[in-house]
């Protein structure tokens, strides 16, 4: 009788997999509740942040947000002026008056035409997607060539992933959620057509609920994100789909075949004038 000898990293990793969210809807449910909190209200200031100096330096018309789990406006800084936001949740269980910026629809099933939109954002859509590589395959599919996909997600190698670890079996957000690593995600993007233009971590506090001590280890990011910056707990990651060219085929031209003996004289389309 044999035996399989697994490593720790291998079984940390199904384990890791193993810990899936029931609902994907009454997740990102609790994710919202989760961004008023203490610990999820410092996260949210990070990642406006960081949108503050990410987005403005992407260009174009449509802009599209799948998902919104933080109760204020990540696209303030955006230079975009038609800005869509779709969700899975429907409006009335939101608290936001229906309009024409905010639509109901599934991540991996997107209701847009192919190559329409200049930048779409992905705030933590992957971690409760049932299909994520649909999702990214949508993505490919409505943006524009050279057009961007911006996507924020937890870190599964951090405290925040050991977190997770710990306490994901509870179904409690944002632990149920599958988080997948940034190299990961741009192993994705490069088979789908990206070339990754930014990856940066953030985040580097405790997943803790102590409101005097996130606030004292606040003056700690700086010095953690210059020496331990790929392990923030949450990371933002900027792609570009790649313009489709055309190689070019050298034509293979095909000699004339000779139908007279060699040495007869050919015939000449010149007329004798008489």
């Amino acid at each position: 009788m044999s035996y399989t000898i697994r490593s720790p990293l291998y079984t940390m990793k199904r384990l890791l997999q193993a810990y899936r969210c029931s609902d994907t809807v009454a997740a990102r449910q609790r994710l919202r509740r989760w961004y008023r909190t203490t610990m999820g209200e410092a996260v949210g200031q990070a990642e406006l942040g960081l949108m503050a100096q990410v987005l403005p330096n992407l260009f174009g018309y449509h802009l599209l947000q799948l998902g919104e789990p933080l109760g204020e406006d990540m696209l303030a800084a955006s230079r975009i002026g038609h800005r869509v936001i779709m969700d899975e949740i429907p409006p009335q269980e939101t608290g936001r008056p229906p309009s024409p910026t905010r639509l109901l629809g599934r991540s991996d099933r997107l209701p847009l035409a192919s190559d329409t939109l200049d930048l779409l954002l992905l705030p933590h859509t992957l971690e409760y997607a049932e299909h994520p590589h649909e999702v990214l395959r949508e993505a490919e599919r409505v943006l524009i060539p050279e057009g961007h996909l911006v996507i924020l997600g937890f870190n599964p190698w951090s405290l925040f992933g050991l977190r997770r670890l710990l306490t994901g079996w509870r179904d409690e957000a944002p632990w149920n959620g599958h988080f997948y690593s940034a190299l990961r995600i741009r192993d994705w993007l490069a088979l789908l057509g990206f070339d990754t233009v930014l990856v940066r971590n953030y985040f580097y506090r405790p997943p803790l609920q102590n409101p005097r001590l996130m606030r004292s280890l606040g003056r700690m990011e700086r010095l953690a994100e210059r020496f331990w910056s790929p392990l923030g707990g949450g990371y933002i990651l900027v792609a570009k789909k790649r313009v489709a060219t055309l190689t070019p085929i050298k034509p293979r031209w095909r000699s004339r075949r000779r139908l007279l003996p060699v040495g007869a004289a050919e015939p000449t389309a010149r007329r004798d004038r008489s």
